[in-house]
């Protein structure tokens, strides 16, 4: 597409005025803006910043690709989403938020599970992909897909207070396999779920994925290219590091047969359907009106000595084997300190075949 086909309309031209000040971007820069085309992987903590400011920049044509929908315990650093949006599809929430910030981009949501039947199709419609995944299993499978399609990647991540930046695949520079020719072992590296992440950390590292995207489609400055910008928020320091290109990753013609095996981790699946949920003060109502229940604490047992409110003690990791204690016949209400991990056991025990299953929202922050 010429850049003479993305002529800016009046209005357009007032938005970006501060960009068309900048001599090395103008507009011809602004057009070549509207021209590109971007697919984020991922709308979650690194996504949000990433799209925001793409959109803002006025990236003709941005893809939002998530199957996932936004939970309150995303609400923390995924800013794109408030309480209203809850249950919702991310894809499509973030789509409507930024298409309220700029109507003069198309947004295209792809809400599916990335795998390596669709990653080559998907990939295939647009110049560049922004991996904001929170798995080493998406991140080689898109990865290969980058090299195989010859597009360029712009990468990040992000480990409590610590965060990664790079790009690879970028004129013939290193890919992602050149700096991690293996994942590390299952249990090295555990999520955010698991241990945590500073609020504010992706909207760091996202903003500077936005930036290294910006600069490929600009052709300014110096590209992340073969270099890898460590990112230490409680220090505040910021470390560049140098690696280079290695020829058999660079070649690369066909996608892995079984990324999720060769990553350690379990098959990527599509989230299940939220559990039911109660609040403090309908679980409070059920208590005293006598109302046969099980309440179940998937807290770990160190938290439940420090505050109790009664139940079966059965941390989240035991549940599966420890299905047996529970009685199918009875209503179950499960919690723990936040209602994010009471959600996954609600929903465990539902595909199980229990009936009758509660989560406590919000945990015991509201009881």
């Amino acid at each position: 597409m010429t850049l003479t086909e993305n002529v800016l309309l009046p209005a357009e031209t007032n938005r970006y005025s501060r960009h068309l000040l900048l001599p090395e971007i103008g507009l011809a820069g602004q057009q070549r803006l509207k021209a590109a085309r971007v697919l984020v992987v991922g709308c979650g903590g690194l996504g949000c910043p990433v799209l925001q400011y793409l959109a803002a920049a006025g990236v003709g044509t941005l893809g939002l690709l998530d199957f996932d929908t936004v939970d309150d315990s995303n609400l923390q650093r995924q800013v794109l989403y408030a309480t209203a949006d809850v249950g919702r599809p991310k894809a499509v929430v973030a789509a409507e938020k930024l298409a309220a910030q700029n109507p003069f981009i198309t947004l295209q949501t792809h809400q599916v599970l990335l795998s390596r039947d669709n990653v080559l199709e998907l990939f295939a419609d647009y110049d560049m992909v922004v991996d904001c995944s929170d798995n080493f299993t998406t991140r080689y499978l898109v990865n290969d897909a980058c090299v195989i399609l010859g597009k360029p990647l712009v990468f990040g991540a992000i480990f409590k207070f610590e965060g990664q930046v790079s790009v690879f695949n970028y004129q013939n520079g290193p890919t992602y396999r050149c700096l991690y020719p293996e994942p590390p072992a299952p249990g090295d590296a555990p999520s955010c779920a698991e241990i945590g992440v500073l609020g504010v950390l992706p909207g760091l590292v996202g903003t500077l994925q936005a930036t290294e995207a910006l600069k490929i489609i600009l052709e300014l400055g110096e590209v992340l290219s073969g270099r890898l910008l460590l990112v230490d928020a409680l220090g505040m320091r910021f470390q560049s590091i140098r690696f280079r290109a290695v020829a058999a990753n660079q070649q690369r013609t066909e996608l892995a047969p079984d990324y999720a095996a060769f990553c350690g981790e379990a098959p990527l699946q599509a989230a299940p359907q939220r559990a039911p949920e109660i609040t403090a003060d309908d679980l409070k109502a059920w208590q005293q009106s006598g109302r046969p229940l099980q309440l179940l604490d998937v807290r770990e047992p160190h938290e439940a000595a420090r505050r109790s409110i009664g139940g079966r003690l059965m941390p989240l990791a035991q549940l599966g084997e420890r299905l047996g204690e529970i009685l199918p016949e009875v209503l179950v209400v499960v919690h723990c300190a936040s209602g994010v991990r009471s959600q996954k056991a609600a929903q465990q025990l539902l595909a199980q075949g229990f009936r009758e299953v509660y989560s406590l929202q919000n945990g015991l922050a509201d009881y």
